[in-house]
């Protein structure tokens, strides 16, 4: 893969190229709003609920394409980097949106799950003066859990009962405990960037930056 950015620079370039991994972010975008009016179109109608949820699994499995993609073909850019992001947070956060729009999913957590999304995108943004932050494995199991649960509420099928409202709430749960402790960890991530970068004189790759689990810093007591 090729520099990620010129030491020179005081900033890396977010620059858009013309590659599959890069439209299929697009088409993840674009696909939102269909995803949006197809949902709220017919909320409480099972065959609508039906396409709409498949409008959303198309849109997600996009997210595994690109990047195995752009690993595979060395197509990794840092427009992708960030704005993969952005699409996977688009389209995840209007689902939590619409379920909570009708009754199906408390505010309370959707608005939580929403503070943590694009308080950490506005981060990335703000700390692009030190390097470009990538998706972690974390953050990527995240948006997979979040997918699975919100696919399980999307669909509804009330005729399943207990049988269906049990699985689906613990895969949400365990989605929102995952979202909030990935949130931490991106966090800790920025602040270990930071530092590397004002030690270096310039912007680095966070993958040259020594990582660890947030939480065993803690117990380390490293701030």
């Amino acid at each position: 893969m090729g520099k990620i950015f010129d030491q020179n620079e005081s900033r890396p370039k977010l620059g858009f190229k013309w590659n599959v991994p890069n439209i299929l972010t697009l088409l993840r975008i674009a696909l939102v709003p269909v995803f949006l009016i197809v949902f709220l179109a017919h909320p409480h109608d099972q065959v609508w609920r039906f396409w709409a949820t498949v409008v959303f699994a198309v849109a997600i499995l996009t997210d595994l394409f690109d990047g195995k993609i752009a690993r595979k073909y060395n197509l990794i850019t840092n427009f992708g980097k960030i704005w993969d992001s952005i699409a996977d947070k688009a389209l995840t956060g209007v689902g939590f949106i619409v379920l909570s729009i009708v009754g199906e999913l408390p505010w309370w957590m959707t608005v939580i799950i929403l503070l943590r999304e694009w308080g950490i995108t506005a981060m990335r943004f703000v700390i692009l003066k030190y390097g470009v932050m990538a998706a972690n494995r974390g953050g990527k199991l995240k948006t997979v859990i979040q997918s699975v649960a919100l696919i399980m509420f999307l669909l509804g099928l009330p005729a399943l009962g207990a049988w269906w409202c049990a699985p689906k709430w613990i895969a949400m749960w365990i989605a929102f405990l995952l979202t909030v402790y990935t949130g931490a960890e991106y966090i800790f991530e920025a602040a270990r960037l930071r530092n590397a970068a004002l030690k270096a004189g310039h912007p680095v790759d966070i993958s040259t930056v020594e990582q660890e689990p947030f939480i065993k810093r803690i117990f380390k007591g490293d701030k």
